[in-house]
Order: structure tokens, then sequence, then C-alpha cells
């Protein structure tokens, strides 16, 4: 098996990068295609009371597991099936549940510190960056984690102040610069799209 086409697709805090995934997703239905979410990477905190994991900050690059999301992706380049870990985003830890992860000629790494590890941005061929404004990236993040995730508005307000604002423009933010292409989701982006649809047709077709 040829070594499959890495898409990297990052961004801010709810910056509408699921819904590029899915248009690139839409666009390739014939071929085998996995994505891998960066989130379910968060490390193992069962050993600490839910108190203290709400303590956590989630969007420092410590808070995930890299080496093991290196290596997954490592197994799954070298045509190896994974056993790729999932999270509890109630109980702010890993879930008991784990998904088995199979090789595809299309990979898509999806979360807001993809392109903060130098390992994993080396081994991604299409590096995206998907860029919103800041105030649009709060109000979902508030309807998600309220509707979603079982939070309060009080808790994700507090998160959001103390954590996400600044931990993005430290870590998220300076990613962009290692991106291939930058997407603003405020407009449609068919033609950024359709830009990556080509660049991979064209690694499937060397």
């Amino acid at each position: 098996m040829n070594k499959p086409v890495i898409i990297a697709v990052t961004g801010g805090s709810s910056s509408g990068k699921t819904t590029v995934v899915n248009k690139l997703i839409a666009n390739f239905r014939d071929y085998p295609i996995t994505v891998i979410n960066h989130d379910d990477y968060y490390k193992d905190q069962a050993e600490m009371t839910l108190a203290e994991r709400r303590k956590v900050n989630y969007d420092h690059p410590f808070s995930l597991d890299n080496d093991l999301f290196y290596q997954n992706l490592s197994d799954l380049i070298d045509g190896k099936t994974i056993e790729k870990p999932t999270y509890d985003f109630v109980q702010l830890t890993r879930a008991k549940k784990t998904e088995i992860v199979h090789p595809a000629k299309i990979i898509i790494l999806e979360g807001i510190l993809i392109l903060e590890d130098e390992r994993i941005r080396k081994l991604a061929d299409i590096k995206i960056f998907v860029e919103t404004d800041d105030d649009v990236r709060f109000i979902r993040r508030l309807i998600r984690d309220t509707k979603e995730r079982g939070r309060t508005l009080e808790s994700v307000i507090d998160q959001y102040l103390t954590t996400v604002k600044p931990m993005h423009f430290a870590f998220v933010k300076p990613t962009k610069r290692y991106a291939d292409i930058i997407i603003p989701n405020d407009y449609e982006h068919d033609v950024a799209v359709d830009l990556v649809k080509a660049k991979i047709m064209a690694i499937l077709n060397k």
C-alpha cells in the first residue's frame, strides 16, 4: 500500500474545522478515508477527581498524549490497524471504549493543536488552518458546551477567559505559519476545498 495522503486541519476552538473536514469527505466518497480527532488523545485522568479535572488546561499541548497519537498515525501509515482511544467530555477523562481504525488512502487529522507538534507536521502532506472571528468562535463554543457537554454558562465563560483565549494566542494561532492553506470560515470556501481536492488527487495519482 502506498503512503496515505495525510491532511491536517486546525484552527481555533469552534472555528469550523469539522465543516471543512465534512466538505473534504463529501468530495472523496469513492476513496477509503479516515478522520482522527486529536481530542480523543487527551491524557487519561482517571486518578483525578472530577473537580480536579475541571481545573486542567485542555488548551495546552501538555494535555494531549502526542506520543500515542504519533505512534498510532505512524502505524496507519505503515498499513497497520490501530486501537484508538476515545474521550469522555462529560467526565473529562479517557473513555473505556476504544475504536478500531483501519488504514486508508486518505487520513484527515483534526484538532486545535495538530500543527503544534513538529513530528505530526512532518507527516502531513497538506496543512490547513481554518480562521474565524474570535467572538463567533466563543459563541459557537458556548452553545456546544452547554448543550452537548453538560457545562454551565459560568464554567464555559470562566474557562474561555482563563485558558481557551490565552492558549489560543500562545499555541494555536502561531501554528498558522505552518499552514499551506488558510481558510476564512466566515464565507463560502468551496474554492479552497477545490484546491485541496486537486492537490489530494495529484498525490493519489503519482
